[in-house]
């Protein structure tokens, strides 16, 4: 957990390629299968329609999990106004500080940074009082998900850069339940997934196994 006692074994990606009736349908079996947090990632649509998807999110959630908005502190910041409630940010590279973000949000808010260098690990080093909870580190393998990624690390490069990492490391991208195991054993914190949940017949199912997996003891104790 991080210090702020949110469980963070296991994240679902919201993937803005389903119709968005879908994946309402998606995020509550999901959520009901036990997911810990849901991402609200939605690259090519308004800030708008992003604040009117955080809500509705939100409402299907329904306290039963964290709901992190990726990128833009400015629509969660709009969601909270709004009387969603909407838990943190995960925040890329090229998005607004996380210190910022910290401000912006208050004390108990989730503040996740996308991690994927030597250059990034040691930039979270820097003296942040507790300003960030976790590093997404990734990608694990190639993912359609997000044609732009860097390098793929696999599961050993990932374990090279969780073992110098000071916050909890959740593993993303092209992860499937196959790898939890593997990337529980190395240092992940968690894993968050796409794909393996959005794009399952059953999602529920899909849900449940990476739970399985997740509630691992190891994975438990490295997440503390």
């Amino acid at each position: 957990m991080t210090r702020r006692g949110a469980r963070l074994a296991l994240h679902l990606v919201t993937d803005d390629r389903l119709p968005f009736d879908r994946l309402l349908e998606v995020v509550d079996a999901a959520v009901g299968a036990g997911v810990d947090v849901v991402q609200l990632r939605a690259k090519s649509v308004t800030a708008r329609e992003m604040l009117r998807q955080a809500r509705a999110l939100s409402d299907v959630i329904d306290r039963r999990c964290l709901l992190l908005v990726n990128d833009r502190v400015d629509v969660a910041v709009a969601a909270q106004d709004a009387g969603a409630r909407v838990d943190g940010v995960h925040l890329g590279q090229s998005d607004l500080p996380p210190e910022t973000a910290r401000r912006l949000l208050g004390s108990k808010a989730v503040i996740g940074w996308t991690a994927n260098s030597a250059e990034h690990r040691a930039a979270a080093r820097l003296p942040r009082d507790g300003t960030i909870d976790y590093l997404g580190v990734g990608v694990i393998r190639p993912t359609s998900t997000k044609p732009d990624h860097p390098p793929a690390l696999g599961v050993e490069g990932f374990a090279a850069f969780a073992a110098g990492a000071d916050l909890p490391c959740i593993a993303i991208g092209g992860v499937t339940e196959s790898d939890v195991a593997a990337l529980r054993d190395c240092g992940a914190a968690g894993v968050a997934v796409v794909s393996a949940i959005c794009g399952a017949d059953d999602p529920a199912a899909a849900a449940r196994a990476l739970r399985s997996a997740a509630d691992a003891t190891s994975l438990e104790g490295v997440a503390q």
